[in-house]
Order: C-alpha cells, then structure tokens, then sequence
C-alpha cells in the first residue's frame, strides 16, 4: 500500500447463539453454520453441571439458579473466543430475556438466531431422538418459559421447515451471511 492508501478494517467476528427450546433443531442449523463458514462450533449442553444433566434426566425443569451458571460458563466461552478474534456458533436454549442479557453482556458482538417449529414437531423429534437426556415432558416447561426475541435484541427468528439444507440457508441469509439466492 501507498500512502495516502487506507487498509479496510478486519471485519468484526461474529458470535451466534442458536437458540429455541429442546429439539428445535439448534444443533443441527448450529453446526451447519460452523461446517459453512469455518467457524467453531460448541453444545451449549456441554457447559451444564453434572446436576443439572441428572435432573433434565430425571424429568424435572431447571431452575434460574440451576441456569446461572450455566449460562455464565457459555458467555465465558464466547467471550475467550471473541478475545481472539475468532467467530463462533454456540448452542443454547436462552428461553427467557434475562438469560440473553447474561449471554449479551460486556459481548457486543454476540446475535441469536432463534430456531422455531410447531409443537407438536418438536415433540416428535424428541421422542425419536436417541441418547439425549432432555425427555419430551420437559417440552411444556420449555414452552411456558420461552420468551420470544424482542425487537431492541440483537437476533433473528427462523422457522425449522423444510430440509436441512433449506433451514441452513434461511438461517444464513437471516444473519447476513448469504446472500439470498433468487
């Protein structure tokens, strides 16, 4: 470069958190943005204690002090890869506002995309599921604690139909990061 000659600015990594109750379909569209565009990919399940796995198990909802924790080590997660500059998808439920502000905070870059589909799909894909702890009676619970995006949150909302391919594109084209095909 010359003088007088600017270099544009490194773009700012982005930081997704794909978000929806359990069996919407978060894994898969998480690790379909990852596999696309190169970008690091972690189960927000991974990050739950050993006692909350054991109680999701068991049948029973988890509580907000079940949830803080948790929710603090997912943010610590993002918040190690946005300190070197690296972008990232993460999975996690973030049913309520207040669990997405914890997720938000000091994390300007961080976006949610907010994976739907009717109940009753839902339902099905986790009873048919196999090796998942989270059994289908905790749907209802997940369903009543569901806030939805508001519009002041930095996110987008996708519906889970079609195929994989299908939702994948949406999900892309909904944050940006394709362009929609015509």
């Amino acid at each position: 470069m010359g003088d007088g000659e600017s270099r544009a600015p490194d773009p700012v990594p982005d930081h997704v958190i794909v978000m929806g109750v359990s069996g919407s379909g978060k894994s898969t569209v998480a690790k379909g943005i990852s596999t696309v565009m190169g970008w690091e990919f972690a189960e927000g399940d991974a990050f739950h204690s050993e006692g909350n796995v054991e109680k999701m198990h068991d049948g029973i909802p988890l509580t907000d002090d079940d949830r803080w924790p948790w929710l603090e080590a997912v943010g610590a997660w993002i918040s190690e890869k946005e300190a070197r500059g690296e972008p990232a998808v993460v999975t996690c439920s973030a049913l309520r506002r207040a669990y997405r502000d914890i997720l938000c905070r000091n994390r300007p870059h961080v976006r949610f995309l907010h994976v739907t589909a009717a109940p009753e799909v839902i339902r099905d894909r986790m009873e048919h599921r196999p090796d998942h702890y989270m059994p289908a009676s905790l749907l209802p619970s997940q369903l009543a604690t569901l806030e939805p995006l508001e519009p002041d949150e930095p996110g987008v909302v996708i519906t889970n139909e079609g195929t994989a391919a299908q939702v994948l594109n949406r999900a892309l084209v909904a944050l940006g990061l394709r362009k929609e095909s015509s």
